[in-house]
């Protein structure tokens, strides 16, 4: 396997830069997700490292080699499409094997690396099938299984679950995991699915604008968003965000109310902030976590609920925003109920009300 580098990337269309200068080291073996919205440049990098986008600018080095003027086929990469990109009048078999006769490897070479990719993605019982008689998931799995043949340094994946029903998504995640396990291999993986990316990753790459906002770990990008674009984007439901300022020791919202300013910030009076609270972190009293050291408690009243089984999603109003809570070991709460809810303050956090950036020390 391989690293991959990333030196001042550039891709422009044109006039239009796409790719803004950016840089991303990848260990071998790791497991990288590049996540953000539609339109922020992830599947563009894709496919400079690929060597379906040409660079404009800058540098990809796949182990020791910088790749930028070789073709696709001389990289020792493999790519999972979005769509499949099955043959579809071959066979599992015949699907699996054929880049490596293009290549021109004996037909024993060819039937052991296709017997042993069937057996790693359980597709020995479907080897004889084409792909009309399989199923999404079945069918992703064959497209994985010929990405695998090859035995390549870098395995790519660009939005490979996108296609496919929630349940099957969740199991094909599964599958994605346990071959990353087995392969031990490096991947590279494109979604916009912020929970493919928390499930998979060892680390993210969250992109905006073609621009890279953070990286690291899922519990590191969750847990210290560098900025509200970040805290807003990973984790479900988003972070609630409201706007304040720093007034006598406190956070002063536009209503008038307060909440303490949270532990490790070093803040001025009259410094405009958002603070952000994630729905894990603002729970009604006798359903929720257990207290820390650094609470506040708030009274809203409720407008809307979402049960999901053993919680359930409040929709209030809190200093004139709304914002969503959660509720452990839910019971059923009516539209207009006023609920005093805990505030976790050390898991709160506040950012600059111009930059968005993160205020933390």
């Amino acid at each position: 396997m391989a690293q991959v580098h990333l030196r001042d990337v550039v891709k422009k269309y044109g006039t239009l830069e796409v790719v803004h200068s950016i840089n991303l080291d990848i260990a071998d073996g790791e497991f990288v997700v590049l996540v953000g919205p539609s339109g922020c440049g992830k599947s563009t990098t894709l496919r400079m490292v690929a060597g379906l986008e040409g660079i404009s600018g800058g540098e990809v080095a796949i182990g020791d080699q910088v790749v930028n003027d070789l073709p696709p086929r001389e990289r020792n990469i493999s790519m999972v499409f979005q769509n499949y990109a099955l043959y579809p009048h071959m066979t599992v078999r015949e699907n699996l094997g054929f880049s490596l006769k293009i290549a021109k490897y004996s037909q024993p070479d060819i039937d052991k690396s296709v017997d042993e990719a069937a057996q790693i993605l359980s597709l020995t019982p479907l080897l004889d099938r084409k792909p009309g008689a399989l199923s999404g998931g079945q069918r992703q799995r064959v497209a994985m299984g010929r990405a695998i043949v090859r035995h390549p340094e870098v395995f790519l994946f660009d939005e490979p679950l996108s296609n496919l029903d929630a349940k099957l998504r969740t199991q094909m995640r599964v599958e994605i995991k346990k071959l990353h396990q087995k392969l031990k291999s490096t991947i590279i993986y494109v979604t916009h699915d912020q929970v493919e990316a928390m499930t998979l990753a060892d680390r993210i790459v969250i992109m905006r604008d073609g621009h890279i906002e953070q990286v690291g770990t899922p519990l590191e990008v969750f847990e210290n968003p560098v900025n509200t674009f970040v805290g807003t984007f990973i984790g479900s439901p988003p972070m609630n965000l409201l706007d304040g300022v720093i007034k006598d020791d406190a956070i002063t919202f536009q209503d008038g109310s307060s909440l303490p300013i949270p532990p490790g910030y070093d803040l001025q009076e009259g410094q405009a902030v958002t603070f952000g609270v994630r729905a894990d972190n603002i729970m009604p009293v006798g359903h929720a976590l257990p207290s820390g050291d650094h609470m506040a408690e708030v009274e809203m009243t409720v407008d809307l609920t979402e049960p999901l089984g053993t919680e359930t999603l409040l929709f209030a109003a809190l200093a004139g925003t709304e914002v969503q809570a959660k509720m452990l070991n839910p019971r059923p709460v009516q539209s207009g109920e006023r609920m005093i809810f805990q505030v976790m303050l050390d898991k709160c956090h506040l950012f600059d009300a111009e930059t968005g950036a993160t205020l933390r020390k």
